[in-house]
């Protein structure tokens, strides 16, 4: 039997977003956490087009605690796993993005 918890084991190597993506899924599998994601990802986009507009580029160093912020909340206390940013933080980001798209389009459950 293995005594490793789910977020101790280690984390699958990918050779690209579309070896990635499913498994970016399956770490957000709890519904609470992708809402969180959803309003994290959409306030980044909204402080980023604010940003641009207004010319108030201050606003750009709200954008990881705006997006981390949500997000890490939902892993830490509603999927009870380690964010994948801290392994494969450029595919995490595009995963954020391409989530933030499918549950936009109904691909992904709200």
């Amino acid at each position: 039997m293995d005594n490793q918890s789910p977020a101790s084991q280690p984390q699958p190597k990918f050779q690209s977003f579309a070896e990635f993506y499913p498994y970016y899924l399956q770490e957000h599998s709890n519904l609470t956490c992708r809402r969180l994601h959803f309003v994290g990802t959409a306030l980044v986009i909204t402080l980023l087009i604010t940003a641009l507009i207004s010319g108030n580029l201050m606003l750009l160093w709200t954008l990881p605690v705006a997006g981390y912020g949500f997000a890490w909340v939902g892993h830490f206390f509603f999927e009870h796993n380690r964010p994948a940013t801290f392994k494969n933080p450029f595919y995490s980001l595009w995963g954020d993005f391409v989530m933030f798209k499918d549950i936009l389009t109904g691909n992904i459950a709200r």
